[in-house]
Parts: C-alpha cells; structure tokens; sequence
C-alpha cells in the first residue's frame, strides 16, 4: 500500500469537471499538497494508508471556492456607510476614510480578518484589489490561503503611490517578491477606467504580455459610469479598452452591468473573463451582469464578493445562491443559471479568470489539493435529492466543516489553525473609531 498524507473519505465528491458529475461514495487521496487520486472509496483503502484520515460521511467536498473580485482589507470597513449610491459612497466616505487610514498596518489587519472569514466560508482563494498588496501578500501568506494580488495602479495619488511611475515601480517590486511563492500571483489592476488615464493603461497592455499576469479592472459597473464615458470622449469604457490592446485573455472585467450585445460578442471573441459581483451590484444598485448572454456567447464567468464595505460579506456560498437567482430573474427563464454552472462559476470559473485553472477549480487528480467539505447531514439540507442543488440554494456557511489549501488542513472542525481569531477581533476593534472619524 502506498503511504500518503491525507485520506478524505466523504458521502459526495463533487469535481465541478465534468461539470454534472457527483461522486457518491468517494474518497479524495492527497499527497505533497496535491490530489493524488480520487476513487471509490473500498478502492482508495486498498491502495492507500494515511497519516491522517477524515471520515465525512454526510459532507460534500467541493474544490476550494476562488473569489475572483475583492477589496479584501475592506473588511475593515464593513458596515461603515450604507445604503448610499456607488459615487456618494466612494466620494464622501470610503475615499476619505481610507485617506486618512489606510496604511501597511491597515492592510495587514483588514487581509487577516478577510482571510479569516474567507477560509471559515470555503473560500481557498481570492483576487484582491487594494493599495499596499505587499502587506495584502503578507497576511495571505500567514493565514495560508491562496491569494492573486493586485498592482494596483490610479491616475491619482493615494498612500501606496503618488505617480504613475511610482505605481509601477512598487507594484512589479510586488510582482517580483511574490514571483515563486506557491500561493501568491499577481496581476495589474487599474482602477476603472474613469480613474486611470490612457498612457497608464497603454503600459499596463504592455507589462502584463512582458510578465504574463492577468488585468482586473471594473468596468462599466454603472450606467453613470458609462453615460460619463460616452460624454467626455464619445466612446463607451469597454470600447476605449479595447483600443488601447486590453479587451483579451487576460482581461477579467469586473461587474459589467451595461453590456450591449456587440460588447459580449467582443468579450467572447477575445476570451475575455466577466467576474460578476451579484451581492454588491444588488446593494449599490449599480444594474444587472447579464450572465445568462455572456454564458450563451461562451464568454468565463466567475463569481466575486467585492469588498466587505460594500456587501457586507466574504461568503461565497451565498453569493452563489444570489447569482443563480437572478441571473434567472434577468433572463426571465428558471433554467438560464443552474445550480452546476453556479458551482462553476465559484470554482473553475474563477480560476480560469486568473489564469491558474490548471492547478485549482476542480477536484481532479494532479491539480493542487484545495478543498472544502460542507455539511449537509443539517436540517437546512435534508432530505437530500441532488447534491450540487443543496450547496447553491440552500446550504450556508456555518456548514463548512474543514478547508484545506494545497493539502495544508487551515480550517478542521470548524475552527481555524492559521489564524488567532480573538487578535484579529481585538485588532478590528481598534480600527473603529479611527475610521468613524472620517468617514
């Protein structure tokens, strides 16, 4: 028999590839941080032995979910201006704030508390798009989950930078620490385009073909944000763009709420990424992805949170559960989003959209062991009829039992062993006044 180091014998595996595929019965063989095997479970026993042996029964193991769209030290703010339109919002309480705040410090704590939250919730992986992504990088690293960071760059200074060269610099500084980190990538992240002029974006068209990352940027979140577009220049955002080289592979277009026809069969026709943020759009009114015609083109979904301040939460599960109500709501048809293709969207999606769909998204046998076992021997989710239905619509977070990132165990039993959750409680605390006083 072949030693490895974990054996995970669960009710349902479900490996998103094929994407209707669940494995009753099943257990996932994990070696070095990655899948070895996954297999019958009398055929798993007979081949293998363990250093540890999980015995989830009545759970479901699911590939690690990727957020693919986060502010993630903005968990500090959560809560802090609410019920506001998306301009008021940033203008005249987030953007203040974060000026008088945000700071290395800043960042550290707010990535370890989203972290935190993250993991607690199924999520081994996530975007992030903030100043001081050093720091972000740092605190990912602590916690032990996946992490892509941004190299933020505004055409305005901010405390990570006060030119654009000096975001340039600072950002590849990020790209090159993080170069060969087993967890951490990175990619460029402009802002908007409202808030990044075109000699910025041209560099930015350039730089990621030079280092292969990805581009990450909101666009067309509103129909303001649009109407503005086509009023100072003539063009619409999407189509400004696309003639400065970034409407392409690497582009993950995040929210994209005022799509034309012609504007999702550009997307597809370049392999573009849309990275729907349902939650947040829904709270800020910003307008409705339309996911079943970007799906129907075949253009990559994948599914983000956005930022705590903005949602108010880091939980995936839910924001599934709201994509694939109302994509169905938009498309006027119960069938447009499925509950598998909500699933994919959380998982395979995302990691398509960050261009590390060869070693997550899926629970299949050499990629990296990222995986999450959800409960669902809960009253919540019996009786039960079809596995992958019961996690988009009805099951939640507090039935993530047990998270592993490239096979490191970082949630069991509910409880995190990278991360001292009372510090990070007492560290969010101490950031309330000082935000409150700005904001």
């Amino acid at each position: 028999m072949q030693r490895v180091d974990t054996l995970i014998h669960a009710g349902w595996v479900i490996p998103v590839e094929p994407r209707e595929s669940v494995l009753e019965g099943h257990s996932v063989v994990v070696h070095n941080g990655r899948i070895e095997a996954v297999l019958p479970r009398d055929q798993a026993e007979a081949a293998y032995t363990a250093d540890a042996v999980h015995e989830l029964g009545g759970h479901a193991v699911i590939p690690g979910l990727v957020n693919a769209h986060t502010h993630a030290a903005m968990s500090l703010m959560r809560g802090l201006a609410d019920d506001l339109p998306l301009m008021t919002w940033l203008k005249e309480h987030i953007w203040p704030a974060e000026g008088a705040n945000v700071s290395h410090a800043f960042v550290d704590d707010g990535t370890r508390l989203a972290a935190a939250e993250m993991l607690r919730s199924g999520t081994t992986c996530f975007n992030d798009m903030y100043l001081f992504p050093d720091a972000a990088g740092a605190a990912a690293e602590a916690a032990g989950i996946r992490a892509n960071l941004g190299m933020i760059v505004f055409g305005f200074p901010t405390p990570w930078a006060n030119t654009a060269d000096e975001y340039f610099e600072r950002g590849i500084a990020v790209h090159d620490r993080f170069r060969d980190h087993p967890l951490i990538t990175t990619a460029f992240s402009p802002h908007a385009p409202y808030t990044v002029p075109d000699e910025s974006l041209s560099r930015i068209a350039t730089l990621a073909e030079e280092l292969d990352v990805p581009v990450h940027i909101h666009v067309h979140e509103t129909a303001h944000e649009v109407d503005e577009a086509v009023e100072q220049d003539g063009r619409r955002p999407l189509e400004r763009l696309d003639s400065l080289g970034l409407v392409g592979p690497r582009l993950q277009a995040v929210h994209a709420t005022q799509l034309t026809d012609d504007e999702i069969g550009r997307l597809a026709e370049n392999g573009a990424s849309v990275v729907h943020c349902p939650q947040s759009n829904l709270k800020l009114a910003s307008g409705f992805c339309p996911v079943a015609a970007l799906a129907g083109a075949g253009v990559n979904l994948a599914l983000g949170t956005d930022g705590a301040a903005s949602n108010n939460d880091l939980d995936m599960l839910a924001e599934m559960q709201s994509a694939a109500l109302l994509g169905k709501a938009v498309a006027g048809e119960p069938a447009a989003l499925p509950a598998e293709a909500a699933l994919e969207m959380a998982t395979l999606g995302g990691a398509r959209a960050l261009g590390l769909e060869a070693d997550i998204g899926s629970v299949v046998a050499g990629k990296a062991a990222d995986l999450v076992a959800i409960d669902l021997n809960r009253v919540a989710t019996r009786p039960l009829y079809h596995p992958v239905s019961q996690i988009v619509y009805a099951a939640g977070r507090d039935q993530v039992t047990d998270v592993w990132v490239a096979g490191r165990h970082t949630v069991s039993n509910g409880h995190l062993t990278t991360l001292d959750e009372t510090e990070l409680l007492e560290r969010a605390d101490g950031w309330r006044d000082k935000l409150a006083a700005n904001a």
